[in-house]
């Protein structure tokens, strides 16, 4: 014997029915409201850390352009945020703008731990209302943009033209930018 009038889903929403009616809805409803608003605002904090971090990532790459080419052209100074931002990219080094700039590693032959950019073991000044740092700081946007020198890619050190390192010798030139030598 079978039942009269029944259809596959129709107690689900005949039980519905009597649920709207009743009002037994709403702490679903509620339930539901507060997991969206919970959602919305996990996006939100995500939002504003990337933002953050973004924005941590310009500041330390334009003291570095700031500190080793405000003196060089625009192509001199993208140059030298490419660099840094090769080494972001590369597994030898760290995978954060800051950790790159600020990075120290032991020199045996020092006795001491040696900063990859020397001017990060001077504290130098920073004139944040000068040209030269919005500059810097438009220099830095540019490269985290994706702006850089096709020579350069894979290039993971350079030194000023007036110096002559050791290890340069074992390093393979690609490209002479301003007072710049950059190496592979």
């Amino acid at each position: 014997m079978g039942l009269p009038n029944f259809r596959p889903g129709r107690l689900w929403l005949d039980q519905w029915r009597w649920r709207v009616g009743s009002r037994d809805w709403f702490p679903l409803v509620l339930l539901l409201a507060l997991l969206v608003l919970l959602v919305l605002l996990i996006l939100f904090v995500q939002s504003a850390r990337a933002q953050a971090e973004r924005e941590r990532a310009v500041r330390c790459l334009a003291l570095n352009v700031y500190h080793e080419a405000r003196g060089e052209s625009r192509a001199g100074q993208l140059a030298v945020a490419q660099i840094t931002l090769n080494r972001v990219a590369s597994p030898r080094f760290p995978d954060d703008v800051c950790a790159v700039v600020f990075e120290k590693r032991w020199d045996r032959l020092r006795g001491r731990y040696v900063a990859a950019f020397s001017w990060t073991e001077l504290s130098p000044d920073t004139d944040r209302s000068s040209r030269a740092w919005r500059q810097s700081l438009a220099v830095a946007r540019e490269a985290l943009a994706g702006a850089g020198d096709p020579r350069l890619e894979g290039a993971l050190f350079y030194h000023a033209r007036h110096i002559r390192p050791s290890w340069a010798r074992h390093k393979q030139l690609v490209a002479r930018i301003g007072r710049h030598r950059f190496y592979r």
